[in-house]
C-alpha cells in the first residue's frame, strides 16, 4: 500500500536537490526566506504554520498544504486547531477551496497515520 506522506516527502525533497543544485541566487534566496519565516519569532511557530496552512488553502495550492500540515502536526497541533484554520480558509477562500479542503482532510489523517506508525 502506497504512503502519500513519504511519496510527497521523496518528491518534494528530490526536486528541491534538484532545482537548489542549478545553484541560482534568486531561488536560494526565496527558499532560505521560506525556511526564516517559519522560525519562531514574535509569533510562535505553530501560528506560523497555521497562517501558512490558510494562506495555502485560499491559494489552493495543495503542495504548500501538504507541507503546512505536516508542519503543524510536527508543532504539537491537535485536529481540531487545523480544522478551525481550515475553515477560515474556507470562509475566506469560498466554495472554491472545498476540493483542497477534501484533500487537506485526506492528507491530515494521513500525516496523523504515520505518526502512530513511527
Amino acid at each position: 500500500m502506497s504512503n502519500p506522506v513519504e511519496e510527497f516527502n521523496s518528491y518534494r525533497a528530490r526536486m528541491n536537490d534538484a532545482i537548489l543544485a542549478d545553484n541560482n541566487k534568486i531561488i536560494k534566496r526565496i527558499f532560505n526566506l521560506d525556511t526564516n519565516a517559519f522560525a519562531e519569532g514574535a509569533l510562535d511557530k505553530k501560528t506560523k504554520e497555521l497562517l501558512g496552512l490558510v494562506a495555502s488553502t485560499v491559494l489552493r495550492c495543495d503542495d504548500c498544504v501538504k507541507y503546512h500540515l505536516e508542519e503543524s502536526h510536527k508543532a504539537g497541533l491537535s485536529k481540531e486547531e487545523v480544522v478551525e484554520a481550515l475553515a477560515i480558509a474556507n470562509l475566506v477562500g469560498g466554495t472554491i477551496v472545498i476540493p483542497h479542503l477534501r484533500r487537506a482532510y485526506e492528507y491530515w489523517d494521513a500525516v496523523e497515520e504515520q505518526a502512530a506508525n513511527q
